[in-house]
């Protein structure tokens, strides 16, 4: 295989490299071949995942957000990633951009109408009136707990991880690095390959599923806009599409391609934020951000530990509404998590810990509640929040709603109905997604990249061009195994596909503490890292 690595100009490790290829290759052969077989298989294993291990991936996430915050607070907050005197190669307000844009831009963008008016008509508890004042504070509260600090949680605790080992001990730019004190040398063997080849095959499943969920949105918007088909072909056309500009993008790098295309984004959201707050209900929204301030503080811990254990004994199918909603959240996210995870750690050298778990917490955090208090509220309060107010508005009352039955990619071009310059504003947010969908796409293969290579450094133009094309192929043909299933389709692939990196993920933490552990510090100040093969 190295011989063959060098014919084709690669610079990889050769076992990480085409062991994650030939069995993405296999799948994808596989869905040609067998796609009900397939699907029927995800399908039933999904089913078994969330009844009998639902209550692991919630009670997971809390432990791991309990233990970020000790590690900050704690004496190893002041422990830098990388050298005592490295400082920081991107300014606050870059690093804030990438990992947002990288992270969740266009899951905010999907949902940011969708969940919000999903659990408003439907609500999470049985015993809550749909549409009424409760209601809406419930879906606030639970679209804030879905992507506010237990999604970030998700991200920072392998970011930080990956920063601290790569950094500090100038271990290989992988997955199986983080494992060090426990395989030592082992992690250059066949279970650290292993581990990485898991990831990158994680890693790929996970942004296909968002290319996948920013595709139907994209679909939705030109259909609203052009009158373009809403159908698999016009959604594989566009996958095509925009994974030629997301190529360009690893193309030029990612000082140049991915950190100008997050900087642009993050400005375009934030002034699409800004038109809805400013030519919508202003004092209502502005009154609205701090109302959902405090309902996501006095409802964090009891959502967080929300079980729906009595769901066997009130719905048919026995696991209940969290199955289809935080578990396939907490799946979904993790996959992402070595991606988001090491991408993260590239642009944090020289932070320390506290910087970097606070910062990753709480500055994305921040803006998706100030998202969902804007996006969300007003489109609730365009549907009619409580019976006088829905009475008020006849005919016109749940029109977003009835949108969001579609499928939730409508919500966000029907929301936009109700506001000024519809056309021009539905054209700007489709170009807001797919801006989104290149810099998760880029940013994904620059890190398979890295996870294959062990290196910071880009690998051969080549490669990266292989991963991006990858990427879009994954997601094309899980859009053609979904087909009118859509995102339950999706949300079964990767609650099956997310269980073995979630518990990847968990043993990081042991890992993680392990190592600090073992460094003697004094004060603020960090002396050499310690050599952990003697700990």
């Amino acid at each position: 295989m190295e011989k063959l690595a060098l014919q084709l100009g690669l610079r990889t490790n050769v076992t990480i490299f085409f062991w994650s290829a030939g069995l993405m290759i296999v799948f994808l052969f596989a869905l040609v071949i067998a796609p009900e077989a397939i699907g029927d298989f995800f399908a039933g294993a999904r089913s078994w995942v969330v009844t009998n291990l639902g209550w692991f991936f919630i009670l997971g996430v809390n432990i791991w957000l309990i233990f970020l915050v000790w590690i900050a607070f704690s004496r190893f907050g002041n422990i830098r990633l990388g050298p005592v005197d490295s400082n920081p190669e991107y300014s606050n307000l870059s690093w804030f951009t990438m990992l947002f844009a990288g992270g969740i831009g266009t899951v905010l963008m999907f949902w940011g109408v969708a969940e919000p008016i999903l659990h408003f008509a439907s609500p999470p508890y049985a015993e809550t009136e749909p549409h009424s004042v409760e209601a809406a504070r419930e879906a606030m509260g639970f679209s804030l707990y879905h992507l506010g600090l237990h999604t970030w949680t998700i991200f920072t605790l392998p970011g930080l991880a990956f920063a601290y080992f790569i950094y500090r001990y100038d271990l290989p730019v992988r997955v199986s690095s983080v494992f060090y004190p426990f395989l030592k040398e082992g992690i250059h063997g066949p279970i650290g390959k292993a581990i990485d080849i898991a990831a990158i095959l994680g890693t790929l499943f996970g942004v296909a599923v968002s290319i996948g969920l920013g595709t139907s949105q994209i679909n939705a918007g030109l259909s609203e806009l052009m009158g373009v088909p809403d159908n698999v072909t016009s959604k594989v056309l566009i996958i095509i599409v925009l994974t030629a500009v997301a190529t360009t993008s690893i193309v030029v790098g990612l000082d140049k391609g991915v950190k100008v295309l997050s900087n642009i984004n993050i400005g375009m959201a934030t002034g699409l934020m800004l038109f809805v707050l400013v030519t919508g209900s202003t004092v209502f929204l502005l009154r609205g951000i701090i109302e959902t301030a405090g309902i996501y503080a006095t409802n964090i811990f009891p959502m967080a530990f929300w079980n729906d254990m009595m769901a066997s004994y009130t719905n048919d199918d026995g696991w209940g509404w969290q199955g289809g909603w935080t578990v396939f959240y907490w799946a979904w996210t993790v996959t992402w998590s070595p991606f988001i995870g090491i991408f993260v750690a590239r642009i944090s050298k020289g932070r320390t810990i506290r910087e970097f778990v606070l910062g990753v917490l709480l500055a994305p955090s921040l803006f998706t509640l100030v998202w969902f208090a804007i996006f969300g509220w007003s489109a609730m309060e365009i549907d009619g929040i409580g019976t006088a107010a829905r009475d008020a508005l006849g005919a016109n009352a749940g029109q977003i709603a009835e949108a969001v039955g579609r499928g939730p990619e409508f919500a966000m071009f029907a929301f936009f109905e109700n506001y000024p310059a519809t056309q021009l504003i539905q054209g700007l947010a489709v170009v807001i997604v797919a801006i989104f969908f290149a810099t998760s796409s880029d940013s994904a293969s620059l890190v398979v990249d890295m996870l294959c290579t062990g290196d910071t450094e880009p690998g051969p133009v080549r490669q990266r061009v292989f991963w991006g094309v990858s990427e879009g192929a994954v997601a094309a043909m899980l859009i053609v195994l979904a087909g009118e299933a859509g995102l339950v389709a999706l949300q079964q692939v990767i609650t099956v596909v997310g269980l073995p990196i979630f518990i990847l993920v968990f043993a990081m933490m042991f890992a993680l503490l392990k190592a600090l552990l073992a460094e003697n510090i004094s004060g603020v100040k960090v002396g050499r890292p310690p050599d952990i093969k003697n700990t």
